[in-house]
């Protein structure tokens, strides 16, 4: 084996770990944004809820036929707490951006509504989320 071939096979084999690494890092990083920001449909908590305790506990098809309702009924309380801390978290930082606009020259007003525009945009694109706009801070008087 020559020495050129040697080096071509050395080159080969780090491009072919390279893209193997990206294609890692690419279907990681959107398995990875699935698990973390897509929001729950509805059921789909109950369900896995169920499936946990299931598969857990060993529970028999009339056990699960039992304790269905329970866990429905837990699910849909737990999207209720989740719906409304997401408005409480949506108002306290509604609230302190007209608190610090007081404190802002004009450019980081302008900026700071830059910033909830944005915000806003990508939250727009979030499946499941349901936003309700406020009025951006508005310059002291």
């Amino acid at each position: 084996m020559n020495r050129a071939l040697k080096w071509k096979l050395i080159v080969g084999f780090v491009l072919v770990f390279v893209a193997g690494g990206m294609t890692g890092a690419f279907l990681g990083a959107s398995h990875a944004r699935h698990l973390f920001f897509a929001q729950p449909h509805r059921g789909m908590m109950s369900q896995r809820i169920r499936d946990h305790y299931r598969a857990q506990l060993n529970l028999t098809p009339e056990q699960v036929a039992k304790i269905s309702p329970i866990i429905d009924k837990t699910a849909a309380q737990l999207e209720q707490i989740r719906h409304e801390t997401g408005q409480r978290v949506h108002e306290l930082f509604t609230e302190a951006h007209r608190e610090m606009a007081a404190h802002l020259s004009d450019e980081q007003r302008t900026k700071l509504q830059a910033m909830e525009a944005r915000h806003h945009q990508w939250m727009q694109h979030q499946p499941g989320f349901r936003w309700r706009h406020s009025p951006s801070p508005e310059k002291p008087e």
